[in-house]
C-alpha cells in the first residue's frame, strides 16, 4: 500500500527571532511526519547586508543566511561556526582578519574537510576579486566592519553563479541542510535589491527596511546627491534614492524609539521610489497551494511579514481561492509575538490580526482597514502567550469572527535576553500546540499532559 503523503507546513518568517523557534518547528516536523517551508523576505538593508547592497546591489540576504545556518544540523557544527563568525567590529582589523580567510590561514578552517575548505575560499576570493573590481581608493573602498562570513559567501556564490538560488543550495549543500525535509524560500528571487516604505497614519513615510526597523529620522523622496566619492553606477539604477545606498551597518535591535505614529500599511518601491507590487517567487505560491497549514512566526510584523504577505498572489494563494487546490491551505496560524517593538507599540492581538488582513488583502490589489469579516480568510487559529508585557488577546472578539485561540504558559525574557519586557515561547508545548491544531498528536505523548505543557485551549 502506498504511503500516505506527508503533510506540508510553510512559514512566513524574518531571521533572528523566528529563529528561536526553528527547535519546535523541528519537533513539529518529526512529530506529525511533515515537510516545512521558510518563507522570508529580501528587503532587508541593514547590518553588514547594507554594505554588501551599497557595493554590489542584490536582494538583502542577512535573514535568508540566518535561516540556513540554524538549520545546519549540530553534527556539522564545524561549518555552522563558520558561516555564522562575524569579523571584527573595527573596520581595519576586519580587513586584515578577511584576508587570513582568502589565505586559508583563518582557524575555522582547521576543523573543515579540504574539499570544502578549498570551495569556501574559492568562492571568498572571487567576491574580494569583484570588491577590487568595483574599489577606487582611497575615497572609496568596501568596509569589512562587521561583516558575516556567511553573508560574504552568499554574496560570492551569488555572483559566482549569476543565481540567487545557486547560492542558497550551495550553502545548504555544504551546510548538509536536509532540504527534502525542510527548505528556506526567498520570498521574491532576483539579483536586483528590493526596498520596502511604511507609510504612518499621520502621513509620514518611512523609507528602507532599516529605518522601519530601529531607530533613525523618517525618510522621504529626496533629490540629495550621493556622498563624495561614491561610484555608485555598477551596482544602482541611475536615481536610485541616494539615502538607500548608504551602509547601516551599526544599529541597535534593543532600543525601540517609538514612531510619531503607526503603521497604515507597507509596500515596495522601485529605484525611483515609487510604489509597485512586485510578483512573488513561483516556489512560494506553488508551497501555499500545496500546503495544510500556513505559520506566521514571530518576529517583526510589518518588516518580517508583510513583506511576504504584500507580493501579488499570495493572499489569493492564502485564502484558498487559487486553483488547483481552493481548499487549501485548511489551518492559518499566528504565533502572537510574546513582546512588543518599535512596529507595535501599543497593538492588540486584534491589531497584529487586522494587520495580516490587510497585508493579503493588499496582494489582491484591495487597500482597506483589515475589517473583521475579513480575518478567517487569512487566519483560524491564534497562539498566544500571558504575562506582563505581551499584547492583550480578546478572545470572545476573535473567536466571534472565526478566530480559534490558544493560550500556552512560557517564561519571562530575562534583560540578556531582550531590554524590552515580555514573553518567550517554550518550545516542547508549543510543538505539541501546533500539532493539535495541525491534527496529529505525538504518539509518544499521554493525553493527560496537555496541561503541564502549558496548554489552555
Amino acid at each position: 500500500m502506498a504511503a500516505a503523503p506527508r503533510r506540508k507546513i510553510v512559514v512566513f518568517s524574518g531571521g533572528s527571532a523566528a529563529n528561536s523557534l526553528v527547535d519546535a518547528f523541528n519537533e513539529v516536523i518529526d512529530n506529525n511526519s511533515c515537510t516545512l517551508s521558510y518563507v522570508i523576505p529580501i528587503s532587508d538593508n541593514g547590518g553588514s547586508s547594507s554594505e554588501l547592497i551599497r557595493v554590489f546591489g542584490g536582494p538583502g540576504i542577512g535573514d535568508i543566511r540566518s535561516r540556513l545556518a540554524r538549520l545546519i544540523p549540530q553534527s556539522n557544527a564545524a561549518i555552522y561556526n563558520f558561516f555564522n563568525h562575524r569579523l571584527s567590529p573595527l573596520p581595519g582589523p576586519a580587513s586584515s582578519e578577511f584576508l587570513t580567510f582568502l589565505t586559508g590561514t583563518a582557524p575555522l578552517y582547521h576543523p573543515l574537510p579540504t574539499p570544502q575548505a578549498l570551495l569556501i575560499r574559492s568562492i571568498l576570493s572571487h567576491l574580494h576579486l569583484e570588491i577590487l573590481k568595483r574599489g577606487r581608493p582611497p575615497s572609496w573602498t568596501f568596509n569589512f566592519q562587521s561583516a558575516s562570513i556567511g553573508n560574504l559567501f552568499l554574496t560570492g556564490a551569488r555572483l559566482f553563479s549569476g543565481s540567487f538560488e545557486a547560492a542558497i543550495y550551495l550553502m545548504a549543500m555544504i551546510g548538509r541542510v536536509d532540504e527534502s525535509r525542510t527548505e528556506v524560500l526567498p520570498a521574491i528571487v532576483s539579483n536586483f535589491t528590493h526596498h520596502i516604505s511604511a507609510g504612518l497614519t499621520d502621513g509620514t513615510t518611512i523609507t528602507g527596511q532599516n529605518a522601519i526597523s530601529h531607530p533613525s529620522v523618517p525618510t522621504a523622496d529626496s533629490d540629495s546627491p550621493l556622498p563624495t566619492g561614491d561610484p555608485g553606477e555598477d551596482a544602482h539604477f541611475p536615481g536610485s534614492l541616494p539615502h538607500l545606498r548608504l551602509p547601516h551597518i551599526s544599529f541597535s535591535k534593543l532600543v525601540d524609539e517609538p514612531l510619531p505614529a503607526r503603521i497604515a500599511r507597507i509596500w515596495y518601491i522601485n529605484p525611483y521610489g515609487q510604489e509597485m507590487t512586485p510578483s512573488p517567487n513561483p516556489k512560494v505560491i506553488s508551497a501555499i497551494e500545496e500546503a495544510d497549514a500556513i505559520i506566521y512566526s514571530i518576529g517583526s510584523l510589518y518588516t518580517s511579514l508583510a513583506p511576504s504577505l504584500v507580493l501579488r498572489g499570495v493572499g489569493d494563494a492564502i485564502a484558498g481561492s487559487s486553483p488547483p487546490n481552493g481548499t487549501r491551505p485548511r489551518f492559518k496560524i499566528l504565533i502572537l509575538n510574546g513582546s512588543l517593538d518599535r512596529e507595535t507599540g501599543g497593538f492588540s492581538a486584534r491589531d497584529f490580526v487586522a494587520a495580516i488582513a490587510r497585508a493579503c488583502e493588499q496582494s489582491r490589489g484591495v487597500v482597506g482597514d483589515g475589517e473583521p469579516a475579513l480575518w478567517s480568510r487569512y487566519l483560524t487559529h491564534l497562539i498566544h502567550l500571558e504575562g506582563e508585557g505581551t499584547p492583550a488577546v480578546d478572545r470572545d472578539e476573535l473567536s466571534t469572527c472565526g478566530v480559534e485561540c490558544v493560550r500556552l504558559y512560557g517564561r519571562k525574557t530575562s534583560s540578556a535576553d531582550l531590554l524590552r519586557q515580555g514573553m518567550r515561547y517554550d518550545d516542547k508545548a508549543l510543538a505539541q500546540a501546533l500539532g493539535a491544531i495541525i491534527g496529529k498528536r505525538d504518539p509518544r505523548e499521554p493525553r493527560m499532559r496537555r496541561n503541564t505543557a502549558g496548554v489552555d485551549g
